[in-house]
């Protein structure tokens, strides 16, 4: 499995002042050589570094080594709680808008110094009709003091390049900022030097006639610009968080269960605590986790599940916060409020995902930490080159320093693979589908054998009592009785078909006690009914067996005969041993999904292989099985349904497991990929790699699908930014002006740049309005 299984306490940390993958690299690797880190991991698209402490470090002063590190490396690192996702969200939202409207006051001004720099500096190539005074032929000396004049803001205004850069370059760790720094900061002082000059040559012409002002302005505009678009881009692959935080709305209807005459009150959502009633209105959303106690209503859950279908819900009914009520106005007991929901619970989840890594990831981590110092050095070196062997000008040698330090685009390979993990668990977070880290996306990716669980995933999860077998004096409806109370203690999901059935009934509650449940096989304790206390097991053939009650031949073809029909038989026994005797026989049925034949045809003519593990007897199993095609283990308890995951595994198959139900925990962690029903019980859902939002095959698809998306996303993004340094490098060193070609202006090479990284996050933007091919 992708995941540990004993996962190490993680802290998260804000960091400020990374802006290509040198900078996170950097990061990464200083805090991963600390003794005290076990585990550290630096996510460029998020900003956020996650970091393990090694066992028995104390936490807090951990955190303040952390701090302090990044600290010395020039950043700066902020703990990041993670008890609100809602405050957290919007303060990163709050600093993503501060940025861009930074970098806008910054880009206005800055494009419109460039604009007329150009027409200044290029007019007469272009054979624009320059005033007099300006004309670089007969007013050299006032041609380059007004292009100075244009630079110097420009310069002035991209200062944090210059700032950063230096300061990255002094810790001997060189950043994106610093090849910039050091490309426009070259073509500035050289003009700068040709200007001085020309003011006290006999003749400026020739000094005037070779400035590069315009390329410094230009390429620091351009680089802006590009940073601009990309961190628009970035907020935009959130819109997938902020739709599910925007769920909830921010108020609730109190209801005063002592004065009920009395209109519902409007409070304010963080004054609402659990226990409160509170009204639901038609069309509004529920704000937090609650019962309904009265109403009925249609109620829709897709932006929570990806289930367009409204479900029909009345009183003892579930709802998590953000679910769109329907028609009816529904009465709720409030269950959880703000962190401690459902709704919070996904967002986290969706978040922690976000910030992680894929393995695919470390090449570009490992070429970003040493990219930055090889490309300056690519630089001098080809600057040199040029100087030293070629009869070319020295302003070539200049054009080709300053082309190759801009041309060079660390952000693209950091972004490449982070962007898509953003935008694929956004998205799938939308569909029902949430996973939980890059590692189980990627592994999901390469699953090539699935074993599912029957129960909710290849039927409806819903089973329903069909027939009830007295086997001895006791009447029906007392049997019921005591099968009910028992079944109260288990959730499992044919538990939960027979406590419905006795609710439908009215059927007393009755006290149980001396609970003892056996997975996959069943439950057992003691039912006070009508003042008399009983010995009652409720579960399969084994269940009985082991407790040492024996079967007549008439009950075990009775149980046969209902396997083969499909049907899920339970035995009833009261007492123990030789004393206990079977006292009813229970029948269940459980129908299979519209879907799931056609889901699994398609996903076994994706070349994979689809088994069925079941706790049912072989008879059943195969009764559902047969209709779908599919390979079948049946009678299997958790420990030998891990067992059969695990024989795949050893026949070199990257199995997936899906599962609805403590009977699957072991299966679902033994699995290289778990996916866990989220509507089933907690312990499956915190065990999978992916959480399922709801059942059926469609869904198990769809993540299947998703990930294979989003990994050929990020393949095609780690193509472009390696592609495009690769290729763009030797380019703007002058290899095609060496054999006769052009030689790249540096402006072109700082515009490349620039739209390099933002080709990258618009390529992983592309996933937002992904959808699974029907």
């Amino acid at each position: 499995m992708t995941m540990s299984t004993q996962p190490l306490p993680c802290l998260h940390f804000d960091i400020d002042g990374m802006h290509c993958a040198a900078c996170s690299a950097r990061i990464e690797r200083v805090l991963g050589r600390r003794d005290d880190v076990e585990r550290v991991s630096v996510n460029l698209a998020t900003r956020r570094a996650r970091v393990s402490p090694r066992e028995g470090i104390d936490a807090q002063k951990f955190g303040a080594g952390i701090v302090e590190a990044v600290a010395a490396l020039g950043f700066t690192a902020t703990p990041a709680a993670d008890d609100d996702p809602a405050a957290l969200f919007a303060t990163a939202q709050a600093k993503e808008l501060a940025d861009l409207a930074t970098r806008k006051r910054r880009l206005i001004p800055m494009a419109c110094l460039v604009f007329p720099l150009l027409l200044l500096s290029m007019g007469h190539m272009l054979g624009l009709r320059l005033p007099a005074v300006l004309d670089p032929h007969t007013s050299p000396r006032a041609f380059m003091l007004a292009q100075l004049a244009l630079t110097l803001p420009v310069v002035w205004l991209g200062r944090h390049f210059y700032r950063d850069g230096a300061s990255a370059l002094a810790r001997k760790s060189p950043t994106m900022d610093s090849l910039v720094a050091l490309g426009t900061g070259a073509a500035f002082l050289y003009s700068l030097c040709g200007t001085l000059l020309g003011l006290v040559a006999a003749d400026p012409t020739p000094h005037a006639m070779n400035l590069y002002y315009e390329s410094c302005a230009m390429l620091l505009t351009m680089i802006e610009l590009g940073q601009m678009l990309e961190a628009t881009a970035k907020r935009r692959a959130g819109e997938a968080m902020s739709a599910l935080l925007r769920l909830t709305p921010p108020t609730a209807l109190k209801l005063d269960p002592a004065s009920p005459d009395l209109p519902p009150q409007e409070i304010s959502l963080s004054s609402v605590v659990p226990g409160d009633i509170l009204l639901l209105r038609p069309g509004e959303r529920a704000p937090v986790d609650g019962e309904v106690l009265d109403g009925k209503s249609a109620v829709d859950f897709s932006l929570l599940t990806g289930e367009s279908v409204p479900v029909a819900v009345g009183p003892g009914h579930k709802l998590p916060a953000g679910c769109l009520n329907g028609e009816g106005s529904l009465t709720l007991r409030t269950e959880a409020v703000g962190s401690d929901t459902r709704l919070a619970h996904i967002v986290r989840l969706v978040r922690e995902a976000q910030g992680s890594k894929a393995p695919i990831a470390r090449l570009a981590d490992r070429v970003s930490f040493h990219f930055v110092p090889a490309v300056m050095a690519l630089a001098l070196f080809s600057a040199l080159a040029w100087l030293v062997c070629s009869d070319e000008p020295v302003s070539t040698a200049l054009t080709v320093f300053v082309a190759v330090l801009v041309m060079a685009c660390p952000c693209a390979m950091g972004l490449a693979t982070p962007m898509s993990i953003l935008v694929g668990t956004g998205r799938g977070a939308q569909l029902g589908v949430l996973i939980r880290n890059g590692a189980a996306l990627e592994q999901t990716s390469r699953i090539n054998a699935l074993a599912v669980d029957k129960t909710g995933t290849l039927t409806t999860g819903r089973p329903a009592l069909t027939d009830i077998d007295v086997l001895d004096g006791m009447d029906e409806k007392s049997l019921l009785t005591l099968a009910c109370a028992l079944e109260t203690r288990s959730e499992h999901p044919l538990a939960a078909a027979i406590v419905r059935a006795g609710r439908e009934q009215n059927l007393p509650s009755c006290p149980v006690e001396d609970v003892v449940i056996s997975p996959g096989l069943g439950i057992a304790g003691r039912v006070l009914l009508d003042q008399t206390p009983h010995t009652v097991a409720l579960g399969n053939a084994a269940f009985m067996a082991e407790r040492g009650i024996a079967l007549s031949p008439q009950q075990s073809a009775r149980l046969e005969s209902l396997a083969k029909a499909g049907q899920t038989p339970l035995l009833l026994a009261l007492g123990q041993g030789a004393a206990g005797h079977p006292a009813a026989i229970f029948s269940l049925a459980d129908s299979l999904r519209p879907e799931s034949a056609s889901v699994v045809s398609r996903l076994q003519r994706m070349g994979m292989e689809v088994v069925m593990l079941t706790g049912d007897n072989e008879h059943t199993a195969r009764a559902v099985a047969g209709e779908m095609r599919l390979h079948v283990a049946a009678g299997l308890l958790p420990e030998e349904k891990a067992a059969y995951v695990r024989r795949l595994q050893d026949q070199g198959k990257i199995v997936g497991m899906v599962g609805d139900g403590i009977n699957d925990a072991p299966a679902l962690a033994a699995a290289h990929v778990g996916m866990a029903v989220g509507t089933g019980v907690d312990v499956s859902a915190e065990a999978g790699d992916i959480v399922l939002m709801r059942g059926g095959m469609e869904a198990v698809l769809t993540a299947l699908a998703l990930s294979r998306a989003t990994m050929r996303n990020i393949r095609q993004n780690l193509l472009w930014a390696f592609g495009y340094n690769i290729l763009g490098l030797p380019v703007a060193a002058g290899l095609l002006h060496a054999f006769g070609g052009p030689m790249l202006s540096p402006m072109l090479a700082g515009t490349a740049m620039a739209l390099s990284s933002f080709s990258v996050v618009s390529n992983a933007l592309r996933l937002r309005f992904w959808s699974p091919e029907k």
